[in-house]
């Protein structure tokens, strides 16, 4: 019997090199339904081409009035107010009611024009075409604005996202029956040797079953892979051939597992090398445990060789398989929990080889980790399953000493959480910022406004927070609540860019409206809700003409119609004026453009970042920093309505002292 050496045995970062080079596979995109999305990858960003609602609506029961006509209800005197009709859900038909009047409204239902609440049925008696109101409301009462859940024209979900059931639900939301996907890269799972026998077989003396192709086919499934069990070949150069041409014809990627070894009886590596060019790349690798490792090429298509072994297997396909199937298959490499811990004994390794060194974690009194070695070895199945991490233990390393502090890294247990929490005011500068991190960053972006961003700051919470506020009595833009809140020693403030707020009216501008002050002229204007960055502009603008014209400022707010009706976004203010809900609202450039609305400027604001002094060292932060500096970056803004970049964009601006 004649047992032959292996024929190289390279280390791994020579095995990945030769891959690389050798392998011809391209990442694909397909179109699939709603109904077969989820756990595939969007290969494209989705943007919202409608608002979320599409319209305001009703949140409860009862009845849309103008909150103000509401004002003094109470239960000894009830307002009573004149019954136009009733509004159902999904009423296509174009309602309107005036101070003193009101209409029914079911959940769900579009708000009449000049409606701005809805009082709860319970809190009303109806008698005839009069309802006696017992509860006064306060505008935006029982009503979802237009676009308060999604924006037409924002970006929902980003290329690169796994879809959830919660993703799915958006895209439905949205109204897309298809979405484009990373196609699944299809593996072929090809068993080998005398002695494996299918599950659910009788098994007879000196026969194992096949664990392998079933736990390799799970570890395909989880990288994003599409699986096929092809069955096992026996210790025969002819038949393992024929299964190997089989799932080459077919599949994008081949494994084996089992004959890589030196033995008479292991085959793999012989048969390989003669189905196509160049063959066998890597026969035998570095590593413990996987040193009998083979990796072909045929022209073009990687075939591993896996050894036989279980946890052999498990771990040179999580080295070598794994990083090429999330790839093809866009997912991104998971981040590994890792821990300190202890060794408990002195761990000896085969001096030469990279050891993945498989250990059990026992806490200690004091809260730490000590780490315990896997002693059944890389032929038992319990190894890996029981295993709670590895240490990776370097070629020129042989022994880590008792007591010694390692990272372990622990198996089954990624990481789900953002690497770069933003939290503040919307801007779609920031998702262009993002787009061009999407290969380094899992971004998280929570948009809750300029003064919710800075709260979130200053609880430790975010990472980085937008903000657009500007001081009514300076002009300044957010130094100025910086200091008011008291974070001049916690918080960086950087330059970020230019963004042009103005007045939205309708194509051609039949109003007439030049500037705040023909807001007061009977125009039907709808505002942004208090806290927001364009709300604090509206506030200043209008506080500049109260002092021209020598009156208080409440006194130009009550002359305005509808100061008191609130939008929470931009989108919501241009989906109002465009449906002919209002006139005017204040609102940003790039949602005029998306609605096909004019736009008046008032203000060219600044747009900048506030970000905690322990965060500004983390590396996904510098790398956002480094992005919003770069010249691509400026030429995004520059052909970007509405947005600009400053002088100075990416410059600190105010550092703790």
């Amino acid at each position: 019997m004649e047992l032959r050496e292996f024929h190289d045995v390279v280390s791994i970062s020579e095995a990945k090199r030769r891959l690389e080079g050798a392998v011809k596979l391209e990442r694909r995109t397909e179109e699939v339904g709603l109904g077969e999305c989820l756990g595939r990858v969007l290969a494209t960003d989705v943007v919202a081409g409608v608002d979320v609602p599409p319209f305001d609506r009703a949140s409860m029961d009862g009845y849309a009035v103008l909150a103000s006509d509401t004002f003094y209800a109470d239960e000894e005197s009830p307002v009573e107010l004149e019954v136009l009709g009733y509004v159902k859900a999904g009423d296509s038909s174009r309602h309107e009611i005036s101070p003193g009047r009101c209409m029914g409204i079911a959940t769900g239902a579009p708000m009449p024009v000049g409606a701005n609440a809805v009082v709860m049925v319970e809190y009303t008696e109806q008698e005839g075409d009069k309802v006696r109101i017992y509860k006064p409301v306060a505008p935006g009462e029982n009503v979802m604005p237009a676009g308060s859940d999604i924006m037409r024209g924002e970006l929902v979900l980003r290329a690169g996202t796994r879809l959830s059931p919660r993703e799915v639900g958006v895209l439905a939301a949205l109204g897309m029956a298809r979405v484009l996907v990373y196609a699944r890269p299809k593996v072929g799972i090809i068993s080998t040797g005398d002695e494996v026998s299918e599950p659910g077989k009788p098994l007879s003396f000196g026969r194992i079953y096949d664990a392998n192709a079933y736990a390799i086919a799970q570890a395909v499934r989880e990288c994003g892979g599409a699986p096929e069990v092809l069955g096992i070949a026996r210790d025969s150069e002819e038949e393992l051939r024929g299964y190997l041409e089989r799932a080459l014809a077919t599949c994008d990627v081949v494994i084996t597992t089992g004959g890589t070894s030196a033995g008479v009886g292991d085959l793999c590596y012989r048969v390989i090398d003669t189905l196509g060019s160049p063959g066998v790349i890597v026969h035998g690798v570095a590593i413990k445990p996987g040193k009998p490792t083979v990796i072909g090429v045929v022209d073009g298509k990687p075939v591993f060789g896996l050894p036989g072994y279980p946890t052999s297997a498990m771990v040179t396909f999580q080295v070598f398989v794994a990083p090429l199937l999330r790839r093809l298959s866009g997912l991104q490499e998971p981040e590994r929990r890792r821990v300190r811990a202890r060794t408990a004994m002195r761990f000896y390794s085969a001096g030469g080889r990279y050891e993945y060194r498989l250990v059990n974690l026992v806490r200690g009194a004091d809260g730490g980790y000590t780490a315990y070695p896997m002693l059944t070895g890389s032929g038992a199945i319990t190894t890996f399953a029981e295993a709670d991490g590895y240490i990776e233990i370097p070629e020129h390393v042989e022994m880590l000493g008792e007591g010694e502090e390692h990272e372990v890294v622990l198996l089954g247990e990624t990481l789900q959480l953002a690497d770069l929490t933003i939290i503040g005011s919307h801007c779609i500068g920031v998702d262009l910022l993002l787009s061009m991190l999407r290969e380094r960053i899992k971004p998280k972006v929570i948009n809750v406004g300029s003064s919710g961003g800075l709260a979130a700051v200053r609880r430790g919470e975010s990472d980085i927070s937008g903000m657009h506020l500007v001081d009514e009595a300076t002009g300044e833009y957010n130094l100025p609540f910086i200091r008011r809140l008291g974070l001049e020693d916690r918080v960086y403030l950087v330059r970020g860019y230019f963004r042009e707020q103005g007045i939205v009216v309708q194509k051609g501008n039949p109003r007439g409206i030049s500037g705040v002050e023909d807001l007061l002229e009977g125009v039907r204007f709808i505002n942004r809700n208090p806290g927001s960055g364009t709300r604090v502009l509206l506030d200043l603008e209008l506080g500049k003409l109260a002092e021209e014209r020598g009156v208080e400022l409440r006194e130009l707010t009550a002359r305005i119609t509808g100061y008191e009706i609130e939008a929470k976004s931009h989108s919501a203010v241009a989906a109002a004026v465009a449906h002919g809900r209002a006139d005017a609202g204040i609102a940003i450039r790039t949602v005029a453009e998306q609605y096909g609305l004019d736009f008046i400027p008032l203000r060219e604001e600044e747009y900048d970042f506030a970000i905690p002094r322990e965060k500004i060292e983390k590396r996904e932060v510098q790398d956002f920093l480094s992005a919003l500096r770069s010249s691509e970056f400026r030429q995004m803004l520059e052909r970007t309505p509405g947005l600009k970049p400053a002088p100075n964009t990416g410059e600190v601006l105010h550092a703790p002292g």
